[in-house]
């Protein structure tokens, strides 16, 4: 996601300088690494949790009342909450990162278009976003 930001505000912010536009190209690839390597973190964690799931519903069948098993349950669902505030740590971080390179490589003026921009974006990404929720749900 922040790649495809970082493709859209350079069409925004052009004309760059030669040196800035290879900074935002290796920032660009950088991030896109560091999305993927996440994504693939993600994927891995999710399949896991998938099998662990599965496995526990079987082995635990028809226990459901008793108190070792609830509190089993609930220490795994905390677990679970755990490790997606981890991913969503590790996003944010990417996201606040990518944003201090961009600052260093622009200029202010640049900087400041940028962020009107990402504003801009993301506004649209919400409304249409909305418009998605708001459709008639076919049946």
């Amino acid at each position: 996601m922040i790649s495809l930001v970082m493709q859209f505000l350079v069409n925004q912010l052009e004309p760059l300088a030669e040196q800035q536009f290879m900074g935002i190209a290796n920032l660009q690839q950088s991030s896109q690494q560091a999305e993927d390597a996440l994504s693939q973190d993600m994927e891995a964690w999710q399949q896991s949790l998938e099998e662990t799931l599965a496995y526990g519903s079987l082995a635990t069948e028809g226990s459901s009342g008793d108190v070792a098993y609830n509190i089993g349950q609930m220490a795994m669902a905390m677990g679970i909450l755990g490790t997606l505030e981890g991913f969503l740590r590790q996003a944010d971080n990417l996201r606040q990162q990518t944003l201090q390179q961009m600052h260093r490589i622009l200029t202010t003026r640049q900087s400041a278009r940028a962020l009107l921009a990402i504003s801009e974006y993301f506004s649209r990404l919400r409304a249409l976003s909305s418009l998605w929720l708001a459709r008639p749900l076919e049946q």
